[in-house]
């Protein structure tokens, strides 16, 4: 039985991100440029978009430039937002005939004008799909993330729109980036690092956490099967014991 046959189609995650890690190592160990890394992690992202369709999953978010991402050498920032681009132009008439709805979260200010509008024009084009949401994380950071909604919250206490004593989780949420998206179930690293690097911080409480030392030029929809299956083996108990999940899976079925 292949692993995608092995998968519990009524126990997916409803949400998946992932820190797309080891484009430049990939690219070393092999005698290439970093950017060469980049080019060819480009193929992993069609087919983990392409897995995640065919499965049904709902929300599928990838890491793919940091804020901490621009003190990198000039030439291979530069090669990744050319990248950026051309992908985003060849890609979107293939995300709006499979129904694929692209959103972008991060500090956009910070990416080069060509950048902003070829995105822009991408998430009109596709905003009226209604399959998968696939977020793209570009000049994101949590931390970055936490401080701005922060700083809303702040304006708006100060102008009498929101009353301090009155805000929790549900409040909270909708001034983060991810406001409009349920938060990750699963998260995977590629690449054997076994760190958060600053994404998704309080959204990620709660989920299940899988590394790989598979980096991520490498990384394909049998990987992205391992790691669900890994996932689906898991008891996720929120804080509560064993013996209460299973008494409430009783009385459910």
């Amino acid at each position: 039985m292949s692993l995608k046959d092995q998968l519990d189609l009524q126990r997916l995650p409803r949400h998946i991100a992932i820190i797309m890690d080891g484009n430049g190592r990939w690219a070393k160990e092999r005698g290439q440029d970093r950017l060469y890394g980049h080019h060819q992690g480009v193929e992993s992202v069609r087919d983990i978009v392409e897995g995640c369709a065919e499965l049904g999953i709902e929300y599928l978010t990838l890491y793919a430039f940091s804020t901490e991402n621009w003190d990198r050498p000039v030439y291979e920032v530069n090669g990744i937002m050319e990248l950026l681009v051309t992908t985003i132009r060849k890609e979107v008439d293939t995300l709006n005939r499979n129904n694929i709805r692209l959103h972008v979260i991060g500090d956009m200010n910070m990416l080069p004008p060509h950048c902003q509008r070829e995105l822009e024009e991408a998430r009109e084009i596709t905003a009226p799909n209604a399959g998968l949401n696939l977020v793209m994380a570009l000049s994101y950071s949590s931390r970055w993330e936490i401080l701005e909604a922060v700083r809303a919250i702040a304006r708006d206490a100060k102008e009498g729109k929101i009353n301090p004593e009155d805000i929790n989780h549900e409040s909270w949420s909708k001034y983060l980036s991810t406001s409009q998206l349920p938060d990750p179930e699963l998260m995977i690293r590629t690449s054997g690092e076994h760190r958060i690097s600053n994404f998704l911080l309080y959204q990620i409480a709660y989920a299940e956490l899988y590394f790989t030392n598979t980096r991520w030029p490498d990384f394909r929809k049998e990987n992205l099967y391992e790691a669900i299956l890994n996932y689906q083996n898991r008891e996720r108990r929120f804080g509560k014991t064993s013996e209460q999940i299973q008494q409430n899976e009783e009385i459910v079925s």
